[in-house]
């Protein structure tokens, strides 16, 4: 379903408190971070529609780089340009920087002790329920018809099951879609 249209802009200072907030809470990676940053800035603030989101979406994935903090920084960057970019990015990723390394050093001190353990092999299953939630989310609602999915499909079996190098198989997706935009047009 799609989101409903974007919002105004926000103030600096909720944007920033926005981008504190998920820079705190984005675990899981690149899927879950994505996936939290899509649930706030689409669904609960709509300051950007979900086409817009997944366009961005779809570029940063082919740049070189983390492609979760590139679209934040594109993101702040649409509602409070050089500024907003420039915090979101940083913003997007400390928070977590630090608790990763919190975490390490409890990790690498304390694991011995099996509450420690215990906790960390707990987390485990909710960093992948997280991911799988996050794939499902943004999967459902880019991978809307066949074509799409079959494509999805067709990607993941060349990358994983048969080596195709990502560039290949991006060319390859790309001429799919071109042929089919063009000799079977969507009505």
């Amino acid at each position: 379903m799609p989101s409903p249209p974007a919002t105004p802009h926000p103030t600096f200072g909720e944007a920033l408190r926005t981008w504190l907030r998920i820079g705190c809470l984005g675990f899981g990676g690149p899927a879950g971070q994505i996936a939290l940053m899509h649930r706030t800035v689409v669904d609960e603030k709509r300051w950007v529609d979900d086409a817009r989101f997944l366009h961005a979406l779809n570029y940063c994935t082919l740049l070189p780089g983390p492609e979760a903090q590139q679209l934040a920084t594109y993101v702040g960057w649409l509602l409070h340009r050089t500024a907003g970019g420039i915090a979101a990015g940083t913003l997007f990723v400390l928070p977590g920087f630090c608790v990763v390394m919190t975490l390490s050093f409890i990790y690498a001190a304390y694991s011995q002790i099996p509450a420690i353990d215990a906790l960390f092999w707990g987390l485990k299953p909710a960093v992948l329920a997280v991911v799988l939630e996050a794939l499902l989310r943004v999967g459902r609602r880019s991978l809307r018809d066949g074509f799409s999915l079959a494509l999805a499909g067709g990607a993941f079996a060349a990358l994983f099951a048969f080596g195709v190098p990502f560039p290949a198989v991006v060319f390859g997706a790309g001429l799919l879609g071109w042929l089919r935009a063009r000799y079977a047009p969507a009505t």
